[in-house]
Parts: C-alpha cells; sequence; structure tokens
C-alpha cells in the first residue's frame, strides 16, 4: 500500500545554495510556541478535555477546505455530515471517512492535501496514503489513536506547543466555555475570545433586529434606541477584554466606513428595527458602524481585524439547508484606499488604534495595503488568508508587501481554522514559506543571515503576538 513521504525539505527552495541557507533558518523557528491569533476552534473542545470520536468528525466533517472540494466533485453534504454536530441523513463517519478516501485524489496540488498528510504523519504517526483500498485500516488506526489519552485536547495543546489561542465569539456570549478554563486549575494554556460584531452592525439582515435584542439582553441595557444600543456594544467589548479578549473581528461586504450624523444614525436605527429602512440607508449605517467600532477601539485597545470582499451565501438552497460557513462563500475584488479613508482620516494615527487588513483579492496587497501600512502607524497587513493561505500565495504576498513595508508592518501568520489538528502544520507551513522567502535575500546579499534569522523568529513568533497584543 502507498505510504505518504513527508520530505525533511518539503517546501523549502530547490536550488542547492538556497536550500542550505533556508534550512538554517528553519531551524531557528521549528521549535518556537504557536501564536493562533485568529482563528475558529470551539473552546468547549478544550474546556471539556472530552476524547475526539472518530477521525471522520475531527479531519474531514468540520474542514470546510475539505468538503467545499469535495461537493465541487459530486459528493453531497448529506454524505459528508454537513454541518458540523447536526449530521444529515444517517451518514456514519466510517462512511463519511471513505467517501473522503475514495476522492483523496482530489487534493493533489492543494494546501489541504499537504495540511492533511502532515497531519496524519506528524500528528498521529500514521502514514498510509488515504485512498478506497486504504480507508478502513486507516479509519481504524487513526481511531485507536484517538483512543490514547495522549491525543485528548488539551494534551495536544501542550504537544501542538500552543502558547495563545484566539477563538472567534458571539458578542451576546458569555464566555462560559472561556471562564471554565480560566477557572480550572488543572489548565496551563491560554484560549481568549475575539470580538465578532457582524451580525449586529448590518440592518440588511433579516434577524437584526432580535439579534439588537439579544444585545441588550446580553449587556443588561435597552437596545431600543440608539444610544442604548452603542452602549451595549462598548459593555459587550469591555466584558470581553475582562475576559481575555485582545481583538475585534469584521468581516463585511466591502470596506465602507464613511460616518453618520448622530440624527441620522439614530433615525436610521429605528427605522432599521421597525423594518422600514432602505438598502441605501442599511448600507450607510453598516459603514457608519465600522467606524464606530474604530472609535471604541480606540478606547479599549482592542486590535481591529478586517476581512472584506467575500460572497457569503453564493449558493441560495446549500445555505438555505445547511446554514452559513459550509464552503459556499466566493470571493470579490476589494477596495480599501477610499473606503477606508473616513476611517482613517478620524483614527488612523491615533497611539491605541489597530488595525489589521485582511483579503481574499491579492491584486490588493501591492496597490492599497501595503501601501495604507507604510503610512499609517495603526495599519498592519494581514497575513494570506482563506483562498490564498496556500505555498504559492505567501511567497507571492512577500513579494508583494515586502517592497513597501518590509517584515515589521505585517501581522504574523494566522491559521484561520476550525480543523483543530492542522494548527501546527499550517504554522509549520508558513514557517518553512518564509525561511525560503529569507534565504534567496540572504543568497542575493540583500539581507544579512543573522538579521533574516533574526525576522524568521520574529515573523513565527514576536510579530503575531505584539501585533495582537497578546504579550
Amino acid at each position: 500500500m502507498s505510504q505518504i513521504e513527508l520530505h525533511p525539505d518539503r517546501l523549502l527552495p530547490t536550488e542547492p545554495s538556497l536550500r542550505g541557507i533556508a534550512r538554517r533558518l528553519y531551524d531557528e523557528v521549528a521549535g518556537l510556541p504557536i501564536i493562533s491569533p485568529h482563528g475558529h476552534v470551539d473552546p468547549a473542545i478544550l474546556a471539556n478535555d472530552a476524547p475526539f470520536g472518530d477521525p471522520a468528525n475531527l479531519l474531514v466533517v468540520p474542514d470546510h477546505y475539505v468538503t467545499r472540494l469535495l461537493h465541487a466533485h459530486g459528493v453531497r453534504l448529506d454524505d459528508l455530515g454537513v454541518p458540523p454536530g447536526n449530521p444529515v441523513g444517517d451518514t456514519s463517519a466510517r462512511e463519511i471517512w471513505r467517501t473522503f478516501c475514495a476522492h483523496f485524489w482530489a487534493f493533489r496540488g492543494t494546501p489541504s492535501r499537504y495540511w492533511l498528510e502532515s497531519e496524519l504523519v506528524d500528528v498521529f504517526g500514521v502514514s498510509l496514503r488515504p485512498s478506497s483500498e486504504t480507508a478502513d485500516e486507516l479509519f481504524d488506526q487513526l481511531t485507536e489513536r484517538l483512543a490514547d489519552p495522549g491525543f485528548r485536547p488539551r494534551a495536544l495543546y501542550e504537544r501542538f506547543n500552543l502558547e495563545v489561542l484566539a477563538t472567534t465569539d458571539d458578542p451576546a456570549s458569555h464566555l462560559a466555555d472561556h471562564q471554565r478554563l480560566t477557572e480550572d486549575p488543572a489548565w496551563k494554556g491560554r484560549v481568549v475570545p475575539t470580538f465578532r460584531p457582524d451580525a449586529y452592525l448590518d440592518p440588511s439582515r433579516s434577524d437584526w433586529a432580535q439579534q439588537v435584542a439579544k444585545l441588550g439582553e446580553a449587556a443588561g441595557i435597552d437596545t431600543k434606541t440608539y444610544d442604548g444600543y452603542i452602549a451595549a456594544l462598548e459593555q459587550r467589548r469591555a466584558y470581553f477584554a475582562q475576559h481575555g479578549a485582545t481583538a475585534s473581528d469584521h468581516g463585511h461586504a466591502d470596506a465602507g466606513s464613511t460616518p453618520l450624523d448622530p440624527a441620522d444614525a439614530s433615525r436610521i436605527f429605528s427605522a432599521g428595527l421597525a423594518g422600514a429602512a432602505t438598502a441605501d440607508e442599511q448600507t450607510a449605517f453598516r459603514r457608519h458602524m465600522l467606524s464606530e467600532m474604530a472609535r471604541m477601539a480606540c478606547d479599549d485597545g482592542l486590535v481591529m481585524q478586517l476581512h472584506p470582499g467575500v460572497f457569503r451565501n453564493h449558493h441560495s438552497s446549500t445555505f438555505d439547508r445547511f446554514g452559513a460557513d459550509v464552503g459556499c462563500d466566493i470571493p470579490v475584488v476589494a477596495e480599501y484606499t477610499q473606503a477606508l479613508r473616513p476611517l482613517l482620516e478620524r483614527y488612523g494615527t491615533h497611539p491605541n488604534f489597530r488595525m489589521v487588513l485582511f483579503t481574499t483579492d491579492e491584486d490588493v496587497y501591492s496597490r492599497e495595503i501595503a501601501p495604507l501600512a507604510g503610512f499609517y502607524p495603526s495599519v498592519f497587513v494581514g497575513a494570506p488568508w482563506w483562498f490564498i493561505d496556500t505555498p504559492d500565495a505567501i511567497l507571492r504576498f512577500r513579494a508583494a508587501v515586502t517592497d513597501t513595508v518590509g517584515f515589521h508592518k505585517t501581522a504574523g501568520f494566522v491559521d484561520d481554522t476550525r480543523a483543530y489538528c492542522s494548527i501546527p502544520v499550517r504554522h509549520d507551513m508558513a514557517r518553512r514559506l518564509d525561511a525560503g522567502f529569507l534565504a534567496r535575500l540572504v543568497a542575493e546579499h540583500r539581507l544579512p543571515e543573522d538579521e533574516a534569522a533574526e525576522t524568521a523568529r520574529d515573523l513565527a513568533y514576536q510579530l503575531p503576538a505584539s501585533t495582537f497584543r497578546l504579550t
């Protein structure tokens, strides 16, 4: 049967002289702790520390990188247990795993293939290559591993050398699982929440009035008025900060940030609650609230992560049946320079404000994001994310932004994952690629090797820690 072979020099440059330098640089960072400042792992996994149930529900079902590509090749989401926790139909975990293995050829050349193989070998110590022939044996091997206490979530947290793990959380959440971890004397790690307010800022949502009411209930503040609504958002941000949050996360349709006159904001807010706001008013209010989030960030210091430019739930019937975050979000053209000018005119030089800009539109790295970060002290360039967190795109990213902002106005790698066991292999991928990029600068006599080694350590550890105020 075919075996997975992980080459020790994978992803490093193929040219011999560059590879030698890259090896030395990679050795500087391979063992550093992992700072994971932007991700989507459920904190209950660590709070409960229950054994993972089976390979399919660990490695396939929650990973929309995997399920969306299988769907693209004709596999029904019903047959993949989507959405996580609410499997549709009677598909067993073993059948899901067999379907995944039978389609493993579909992942050739993708980062998912790289991550999955690294997980199997480096995390679980199994080397059978997934296929129809190996599916059952591989399932049994992994099931045996998962029964071992060394593969429970907290044991893996330590083995992964995780120092900080950020989650993504609803502003109305009482953060019970985070509190359980904080109060557990046996827990030695650090898991911090992230404030994700999108659902509360956009009156175009059909459930916006209900969301606003929920926000008020969580804050203990009447949100029937605009002033109460703003006060409730400020209160919830403070609550999150008290529970360890250092950042907010914003995924709007665009980066528009034009502020409204307070009277207009109050009028549109009331119209939105009544379902009477026009489409233009809804958009104007959402953009105004992005600016308000920046104003609040100047006061409370939460780092503002912004990643616009994605058409959410592109296939309506899939969304209606399975819900959000199942892989049918598609990137669109993004624009930042004009859209963010109102916000940055007000807050771009404020000493307490910090914004990390992400994109799925590679064109804007060199044209807009890097130049913005190259002037505004508050703006940092976010790592390649989601559709472009791939080996080739990461190298394109470094080439696109380094000439303008260098390395130290970038925010370090983010794994952006729901797939817990992929965290260490995703970070290792980024460290290898950065070592290769830096090796070329050394070989071209553009950077001394000692400075390249220092930069590699900064990219892997210091920059994500400092940019997201996690130190």
